[in-house]
This record gives structure tokens, C-alpha cells and sequence, in this order.
């Protein structure tokens, strides 16, 4: 009944939106109709929310902060605060991210998924690290990453603890169409 209520919402405000004038540089209504979803969420707040909007659609406000330079097939998104960031795939009408778009505000459609780490996961990637450590020479900057990936994994069992969970979850948006959004 949620999601029923909450497309009925989507479809009014589509119909409304599309015949006043958009902030927006590269989506028209003129184009292929795609689901709009009512709420948009900030990048920096997703991950309050995040478990109730696994493997929905979402749309997300944000930041790119980084594309991935060989594909542009990745782009990190942070809200206003930079708290979080959070990955968007190029998938659907997304061929790719462009270089230009770092620092320009986003509004990603698309579905949130999540990757769970499992404690064993994590315990290899910590034994790793410590491997790492015994088998480097002291060099320059060798030694802090080792220590900010170890930080790294004491936050994820920090996290699983807190929340009694055997897992931690990784959040991400497999991007379905974007747009350029204005200040």
C-alpha cells in the first residue's frame, strides 16, 4: 500500500513538474518517460535511510567528487556537509560520467543496492593488511595507509558490533539516468 501510495505521489508530481519551467541542464520532459520518485535525498543522509530502500528506486542529490578516470563508468557523490560519499554505477540511459561533472551538483535516478561484508571478509582483509605491514619496509607513506586501512576495519566491526549485526554493509546506486542540477 506504501509503494502504491508513494507512485501515485511520483506520477502527480511528474505531471506537475513537467509543465513548469526546470532548473535542470540535461532532462526534459519531452524525453523517454522514467519513473520520478518523489523524494530526493541528500548524499549526506542516505545512509540514515538506506536499509529501508534497498533494491528500490531512489533518487539522490550530491556532489561528484570523483569520476573514475579509465571507464567513467563510477562517480562518488557527497551531500552539502561532505559527511558521506557514496558510489553511483553507470547503468541504463548513464553511458558514462565525464570528467567535467567533479564538483558540479547531481540528481542520480536509480536503484540503491547494498554489498554485505561478511566477518570472515573482513578478517582476511585485516590479515592482509597486517601481512602488509610484516612483509614492507618501513617506506614513506607505506606505513600510514596500512594504518588507515586497519581504522577502516576497526570502524566496520565497530559498526557490526553496535548494531549487533554479522555484517556490514556497503551502500551503492546503480545510476539509471542523471541530471545536472543548479544551486
Amino acid at each position: 500500500m506504501k509503494n502504491y501510495l508513494l507512485l501515485i505521489a511520483a506520477l502527480v508530481i511528474s505531471m506537475v513538474s513537467c509543465k513548469q519551467s526546470a532548473q535542470q541542464d540535461s532532462y526534459s520532459c519531452d524525453a523517454t518517460p522514467v519513473e520520478t520518485h518523489a523524494l530526493i535525498f541528500d548524499a549526506d543522509t542516505i545512509y540514515t535511510i538506506a536499509e529501508t530502500f534497498i533494491d528500490q528506486p531512489i533518487t539522490v542529490k550530491g556532489y561528484a567528487t570523483h569520476v573514475c578516470s579509465h571507464s567513467g563508468k563510477r562517480c562518488f557523490l557527497t551531500g552539502d556537509r561532505q559527511q558521506h560519499s557514496i558510489r553511483v554505477e553507470a547503468m541504463g540511459k548513464i553511458g558514462r560520467f565525464d570528467q567535467e561533472q567533479v564538483g558540479t551538483l547531481l540528481t542520480i535516478e536509480g536503484v540503491l543496492r547494498e554489498r554485505r561484508l561478511t566477518q570472515t571478509e573482513i578478517a582476511d582483509m585485516e590479515r592482509e593488511v597486517n601481512l602488509k605491514i610484516e612483509e614492507q619496509p618501513q617506506e614513506e607513506g607505506a606505513m600510514e595507509t596500512c594504518e588507515a586501512e586497519l581504522a577502516n576495519i576497526n570502524e566496520m566491526k565497530e559498526w557490526m558490533q553496535a548494531r549487533g549485526k554479522d555484517y556490514y554493509s556497503i551502500y551503492y546506486i546503480d545510476g539509471l539516468q542523471y541530471h545536472k542540477t543548479k544551486q
